[in-house]
C-alpha cells in the first residue's frame, strides 16, 4: 500500500536541483482520501537559501486544497533513513497530527516507520500563541 506513496517521493528526488550540496532529496505526503503530494530539495546560489523536498512537498499540499495528513515518505539518493532537519520537522508538524506516519525510506523502499511523535516529541504548537492550523 506504501509503494506508491515511496514512489512517488522517489520519482521527485530525480527532479531535484542540488547543485551545490549534490544531496537529492525527494519527500511524498498522503492524505486521508488518498491524494500524494511529492516535492524535491531546490538549491539556489545563495545556498543553503534553497527548500528541502518535505518544504516543497507542503506547499503543494496547501495548494492542493490541503487535508489530513496520514502518512509521509522520505527518500535522499546517498543516505537510507534520511529524516526531515528540524525546520522541516516543524513545518510537518505544523500539518500532520502527533500520529502521522512518517515512512524512513532507502533507495530500493520504505526501511522504517516512525510517528511524528516519535521524531518531533518538542515542537512548538499552535495552540500556545492561540492558533489553530488552517
Amino acid at each position: 500500500m506504501m509503494k506508491d506513496l515511496f514512489d512517488a517521493a522517489f520519482s521527485a528526488m530525480q527532479k531535484t536541483h542540488s547543485p551545490y550540496s549534490q544531496f537529492p532529496v525527494g519527500a511524498a505526503i498522503r492524505t486521508s482520501d488518498g491524494r500524494i503530494y511529492s516535492g524535491c530539495n531546490i538549491e539556489v546560489i545563495s545556498y543553503p537559501e534553497g527548500w528541502c523536498a518535505e518544504t516543497t512537498a507542503l506547499g503543494h499540499f496547501v495548494m492542493g486544497g490541503g487535508g489530513t495528513i496520514t502518512d509521509i515518505a522520505v527518500v535522499a539518493e546517498k543516505k537510507a533513513k534520511c529524516t526531515p532537519c528540524g525546520g522541516c520537522r516543524q513545518r510537518l508538524a505544523e500539518f500532520a497530527g502527533p500520529d502521522t506516519r512518517l515512512h524512513l525510506c532507502d533507495n530500493n523502499g520504505i526501511v522504517e516507520t516512525l510517528t511524528m511523535k516519535d521524531i518531533f516529541p518538542y515542537g512548538f504548537e499552535a495552540e500556545v500563541l492561540g492558533k489553530g492550523a488552517t
